[in-house]
């Protein structure tokens, strides 16, 4: 039997396109091993936000090869769409596919040979159907990842991702369910809808919204938590507020990106919102959903950001309470417009400033978590906590990690959990059996 690895780099997105892309190969007769084995084909689906994501994917690209010379070597993903010829370059590549035609790849392995280098990406500016990689054989039975929507219209001026992911495509809504139901039949209890820009779904077809996908969820028996990834907010209306206020499985967390708290900023990174808009849905959403966690993404040192635009960004993020925060320091994506913006930040100023806003956003975690000590919260229960089996953890609604002792049999199933204390990453608590 054919082994294949995988190694896979970058979002929630990623791993989705991976995990489809596994079955393709096991629907072949392939074995899936572990990336550290020797295997007969290696796939890397790589990310190229960052400089990071691409090195690492060159990396193991070498690593690879010197494991097993006579492997196959597959490079998918943005760093692959985005820099194709660079990715060819590279000693020991076979087969670059980039982010489309992922469905044909074990079909195109088997028809080249070691000695043979191709590539298949091509403008994925033209691509406009989404390419279908559901997933049928599910593992685990806690939180689902589901991919809904591929590709990005926003062009933000520092993001490679329309280029390499290309316009936005909505998955069919009864494509969308079908999974969702073998999901649920599976025992799976969460949904976390993800996308490249999931705030978008729906545009394309015209006679569906992102709002359509998560009522027709809601209605699937056996799931009883529906989750987001990434919105932008304007796609919270009063309107789409009031709504998912109204579906009890609507989890109590929403990742809102705000990538700057200061307009000017804003402005040169093409966001489409400003602060006071930014401010007034955070309000409309603590008014109407109180105990909602309100997560983050921050970026330091994008070009010409002056102390003062760090320090309305500082006061901003302290304005907004959020619970959690995932801060990135700038880097210039060659073909971006900011990569060519005069006053590049030096790495030094974009170390401190990313320090300053960590430590911010630790002590807000802090203050959010700290506010459900002695209160019973609902807890998905997913793993047993480190290496101690006597202890589990899993996440409530309001995205807060919580760990207690207990058994097994708790592990997939939501519990009643009195919250304890605040013990550094995570809460401590304790199951009520009824």
């Amino acid at each position: 039997m054919k082994k294949v690895a995988f190694y896979t780099l970058g979002c929630k997105v990623n791993q989705y396109d991976t995990e489809a892309m596994i079955e393709i190969f096991e629907k072949k007769g392939y074995e899936v091993v572990e990336n550290d084995e020797v295997a007969d084909v290696y796939v890397i689906n790589t990310c190229t936000v960052t400089n990071l994501g691409d090195r690492k994917s060159r990396q193991f690209i070498r690593r690879s090869k010197k494991k097993n010379p006579d492997s196959i070597i597959v490079v998918v993903g943005c760093y692959a769409q985005t820099a194709s010829e660079e990715v060819m370059n590279i000693e020991g590549v076979n087969l670059v596919l980039g982010t489309n035609e992922r469905s044909r790849i074990a079909e195109l392995v088997e028809s080249i040979n070691r000695d043979e280098k191709i590539n298949y990406v091509d403008n994925i500016m033209k691509v406009k159907e989404f390419e279908e990689l559901s997933i049928e054989k599910v593992m685990g039975k806690t939180r689902a990842f589901l991919k809904i929507q591929e590709g990005c219209n926003q062009y933000c001026s520092y993001c490679i991702i329309p280029y390499a992911r290309g316009p936005i495509r909505s998955r069919k809504l009864g494509n969308i369910i079908s999974e969702v139901k073998r999901l649920s039949d599976n025992g799976f209890k969460e949904i976390v809808l993800t996308g490249i820009h999931i705030a978008s779904y729906g545009k394309d077809l015209g006679d569906t919204s992102l709002i359509d996908v998560i009522k027709e969820v809601h209605s699937v028996e056996g799931i009883e938590r529906i989750r987001l990834s990434s919105v932008e907010p304007n796609l919270l209306s009063d309107e789409f507020i009031n709504e998912i206020k109204a579906l009890p499985k609507f989890c109590e967390h929403l990742h809102l990106s705000l990538q700057s708290g200061s307009d000017e900023t804003l402005k040169r990174m093409n966001r489409k919102y400003d602060t006071a808009g930014y401010r007034r849905i955070v309000k409309n959403l603590r008014r109407e959903i109180p105990d909602i966690a309100i997560t983050t993404d921050i970026i330091v040192g994008f070009p010409g950001e002056t102390e003062e635009e760090f320090n309305d960004t500082f006061e901003f993020v302290k304005e907004m309470a959020f619970s959690q925060i995932h801060v990135f320091k700038y880097s210039p994506r060659n073909g971006t417009p900011a990569a060519k913006f005069e006053e590049q930040v030096s790495g030094d100023i974009k170390n401190i400033r990313s320090e300053k806003i960590i430590k911010l956003g630790n002590e807000l975690m802090d203050s959010y978590r700290r506010k459900f000590v002695d209160k019973e919260l609902n807890v998905l229960f997913e793993n047993h906590y480190g290496n101690d089996r006597n202890m589990i953890e899993g996440l409530t609604e309001n995205y807060i990690r919580v760990a207690t002792f207990g058994e097994e049999k708790y592990i997939g199933k939501i519990m009643k959990t009195k919250i304890a204390k605040l013990d550094t990453d995570i809460m401590m608590g304790e199951i009520i059996e009824f």
